[in-house]
């Protein structure tokens, strides 16, 4: 898998040692605070840029070796530059359409969250779905929502709003009536049509129920799809993210074709997930194809095992405090995720798969550690997507068996409000559990969950050290023990991640050699007071040396 990075990295580093004079940089920023990722030379003041990537890096020293007439110089004037973000789990395309569809994650209220859905529907023509919403019902007390809540308001648009996890949506009566949905309407393996006393649907639908409205809703053309990538790489840059893992649900070959096709205009770096049922076209994929480059790279399948906290269908051990007769669902079958597993990894693709409840965690550790004796030694890198909520004695296995916990820590301040309530005072402790992890020597990667949060990384650092929730309840942090460093966060987005796609000989620290993505922050996030980094603004985002972002 790194055949390509390495050659790459290879060559950079064979022009790097040409003698400095013979080589001037296109770019010098000077005079900086530069944290670089690398153990080895973890700070500098200087950064000398040719064409996309680093050619020197170190204090002002270096200057006069790497300077032209031609060269251009910005005084950083002290400001605080790490390398480029990477988030390693997001949902590119459904979080680019939410930038313009209806917006539900802070509706506080039922009729709150009615009246949104009618003021947009007042904005879209007749017949258009909408989608997306991140709805939260936990901000109104817990009920879910009901497509009675909204029909009067929908009567010519179908609508199928996802709850903010993504594991439950509501669609209204216009919907399900597209879809052929009824009381008679069977129920559907891992997942829930969740039903009135008569065997009417409510409008809820979990997890794998979910498709049966998701396979009549109106394909988008083209053009709205390149438009909406783009605006998401403009989000993503705008929050000093250079590279993304896309773990779109469901996704086909086909998905890398959208991507494909945007290529002029890219701005930021993708590696892209297809769904692991899809693992042969993958495998035939690659082979014709290659694996693609430092753009776009691929390779890797996403899978899932259960489902989610919030809506009750993560998968543990004992049951929800809660609800004592639930201990949520797996969405795959045992028996296939150890087929697709050892099937895919027999050839080389990558595996990232979604676990969340400690039943379902055992259950994968379980399964890769099958696959992995059985295939053989390899440089596998299997990850765990989520991984939030683990079981104590599973904890140092992450490390044994080189697996990596692919994390999203905004969702620990946001769970952290009512997760205690639903699975008790014992199971939190090993909640997101990012200091336990880093203690039994595993590989932390962070990202975003995007749409399912924000994709903004400093407020990713900031839920991992200061672990405050949302609603301000918990200054000193919700389960303390487990928050981490500064600097362990700041490697969790972007020395792991560049691990995480086998891409660390090229990205992930600033390194002579490697691709000149950085990000230039207003303050320093290792001075300040940990409460304040999520107020840290992003000044600049370089992407192969390359402005693609200013504030």
């Amino acid at each position: 898998m790194k055949s390509l990075s390495t050659l790459l990295v290879t060559i950079s580093l064979i022009f790097s040692c040409s003698s400095p004079s013979e080589r001037p940089a296109d770019l010098i920023i000077r005079n900086a605070s530069i944290w670089t990722g690398n153990d080895q030379n973890p700070s500098a003041s200087v950064l000398a840029i040719k064409s996309d990537k680093i050619l020197a890096i170190g204090n002002e020293d270096i200057l006069s070796s790497y300077k032209s007439s031609t060269t251009e110089i910005i005084d950083a004037e002290g400001k605080f530059i790490v390398p480029g973000f990477i988030d390693t789990h997001v949902h590119f395309l459904s979080g680019s359409y939410g930038l313009s569809s209806v917006k539900l994650r802070n509706a506080e209220t039922p009729e709150e969250f009615a009246r949104r859905i009618k003021d947009y529907a007042a904005t879209v023509p007749e017949g258009t779905w909408i989608t997306e919403g991140d709805w939260d019902h936990q901000l109104w007390g817990g009920e879910l929502p009901r497509a009675d809540w909204i029909d009067e308001f929908t009567p010519g648009h179908p609508v199928f709003v996802t709850r903010l996890d993504g594991h439950i949506s509501l669609a209204n009566s216009k919907a399900m009536e597209l879809a052929g949905v009824d009381a008679n309407t069977q129920d559907v393996s891992g997942g829930d049509i969740v039903r009135d006393p008569d065997g009417s649907p409510t409008g809820i639908f979990r997890d794998n129920a979910q498709y049966l409205i998701t396979k009549v809703i109106t394909e988008p053309p083209p053009e709205q799809k390149d438009k909406a990538i783009v605006n998401g790489m403009n989000y993503m840059v705008a929050n000093g993210v250079t590279s993304v893992h896309n773990m779109d649900l469901g996704a086909s070959t086909s998905i890398i074709d959208q991507y494909e096709r945007i290529r002029d205009k890219q701005i930021i770096r993708f590696y892209m997930a297809v769904g692991l049922s899809n693992w042969q076209q993958l495998k035939e994929k690659v082979e014709r194809d290659g694996r693609g480059d430092e753009w776009l790279k691929i390779g890797v399948l996403k899978g899932m095992v259960d489902g989610a906290l919030g809506s009750h269908t993560a998968a543990f051990f004992e049951p929800f405090t809660d609800t004592p007769d639930d201990r949520g669902f797996f969405v795959m079958d045992e028996d296939s995720l150890y087929k697709w597993t050892s099937e895919a990894d027999k050839a080389d693709l990558h595996l990232a798969i979604h676990a969340i409840g400690d039943r379902a965690i055992n259950t994968l550790l379980n399964v890769f550690e099958r696959v992995a004796e059985e295939n053989g030694p390899g440089d596998r890198r299997f990850r765990i997507e989520h991984a939030q909520h683990l079981d104590p004695g599973d904890i140092a296995r992450f490390n044994e068996l080189g697996v990596i916990a692919s994390m999203q820590p905004y969702h620990a301040i946001d769970d952290g409000r009512w997760a205690e309530k639903v699975i008790g005072p014992e199971r939190i402790k090993t909640t997101y559990a990012f200091k336990s992890l880093l203690e039994a020597n595993a590989m932390l990667a962070f990202g975003s969950d995007w749409a399912v949060a924000p994709a903004t990384p400093l407020e990713g650092i900031y839920a991992a050290v200061t672990r405050r929730t949302l609603d301000e309840k918990n200054l000193e942090g919700w389960v303390p023990e487990q928050r981490i460093t500064v600097e362990e966060a700041l490697k969790a987005y972007t020395v792991a991640g560049a691990y995480s796609s086998f891409e660390e000989d090229i990205k992930g620290s600033l390194e002579p050699g490697k691709l000149a993505d950085f990000v230039i922050l207003d303050q320093d996030l290792r001075k300040i007071d940990p409460a304040d980094i999520r107020k840290v603004n992003i000044l600049a985002t370089y992407v192969g040396g390359r402005k693609v972002y200013s504030k």
